[in-house]
């Protein structure tokens, strides 16, 4: 590879495929979570943009933010699967210089869009238990809506530099007549690495510290008031640690392989063979992964939303909880004056 070629960026300019299966189950793999993550996060999006304007789903801060998730994690499926199907299928970039910056641009924003609304949820889910007395006007409507914007704002800032060092090449001594979108830094290292570790704090590090200690800190303040509360309040505690348990491991599990690669890549040699093309492939699975989970954890999981879902399709299949059940999530939703969709 030339100097300043990208090792990983969402996309892997190659000229061989070290496993060459992969040129054919790549794309279909690649495919079958396409599909599974456009039909989840396009359902979410149905089932809040078709509730009724006096229902008091759509209208919560929670579910805006659920409906901001379900637009980046689709936004980030559609730029990012079929153009990433293509590098391993086609011999070339054939899209184009416009689709080189673009595709690339919006696949980073979308991605940061994403990560930092789990954040803001985490966020929320925390003065929704700890600060319950002032919740009902920390988390408005109005301030929901002011904090996607700042998150869209920040990470179409965020994402300017791949825009701008993203560009099709052409000309290389293995391949004279094909075309490649590169990232191109100038010779500039320091720059480039730069950029790289910042995306690693902003858009990893410091998101995995925030959720984590604002699902701890709401735990926290939940066992202290199960203290004294019945054993129905127990067993919604419980859920709510394997919720909390399972949204840490899904975002750590679903980003760790990617930046792995991608300062290994950076600040070392990273190999070309079968092993780690597989590695590459498995980061990749992770990273898309991530946003198919993401509607079943926030939303599915939701009573709420099980509930909006039924007043959007009838569907006879999704049957009302348990009365037990039931009034263990009451209590528990009292407990945060709020209505929780992750019960957190």
């Amino acid at each position: 590879k030339p100097p300043g070629a990208q090792t990983l960026q969402l996309e892997e300019p190659t000229f061989s495929t070290p496993w060459e299966e992969g040129v054919v189950i790549v794309p279909v793999l690649f495919g079958l979570i396409f599909m599974l993550g456009m039909v989840g996060n396009t359902l979410v999006l149905v089932v809040l943009g078709r509730i009724r304007s006096g229902g008091r789903p759509s209208r919560s801060a929670t579910n805006i933010f659920i409906l901001n998730l379900s637009i980046a994690d689709f936004s980030f499926l559609l730029f990012c699967v079929p153009f990433q199907a293509t590098i391993y299928s086609l011999p070339e970039w054939v899209f184009g210089a416009f689709f080189c910056k673009w595709v690339h641009y919006l696949a980073m924003a979308t991605m940061l869009v994403s990560i930092f609304t789990l954040v803001a949820m985490s966020v929320d889910r925390y003065i929704a238990v700890v600060h319950a007395k002032r919740s009902p006007c920390i988390r408005s409507k109005r301030n929901a809506s002011l904090g996607v914007g700042i998150i869209w704002l920040l990470s179409l800032l965020i994402a300017i530099p791949v825009a701008q060092h993203q560009a099709l090449m052409s000309g290389h001594r293995q391949a004279p007549n094909s075309s490649f979108c590169w990232e191109q830094w100038a010779d500039d290292s320091a720059a480039k690495q730069t950029y790289k570790v910042t995306i690693l704090v902003v858009g990893y590090l410091l998101p995995l510290v925030l959720i984590t200690c604002c699902y701890a800190r709401g735990k926290r303040n939940l066992i202290i008031r199960a203290q004294n509360g019945s054993s129905n309040t127990w067993l919604c505690l419980f859920q709510t640690a394997q919720t909390v348990l399972l949204v840490v491991a899904v975002f750590l599990i679903s980003w760790l392989p990617h930046h792995i690669i991608t300062m290994w890549a950076e600040f070392g040699q990273f190999p070309l063979n079968n092993i780690s093309f597989t590695f590459r492939i498995i980061s990749h699975c992770l990273a898309y992964g991530n946003s198919c989970i993401n509607p079943i954890i926030y939303a599915f999981l939701s009573e709420n939303f099980r509930k909006a879902c039924r007043q959007v399709f009838t569907c006879k299949f999704l049957r009302q909880p348990a009365p037990a059940e039931k009034l263990a999530r009451i209590r528990t939703e009292n407990f945060s004056t709020t209505h929780s969709t992750t019960n957190v």
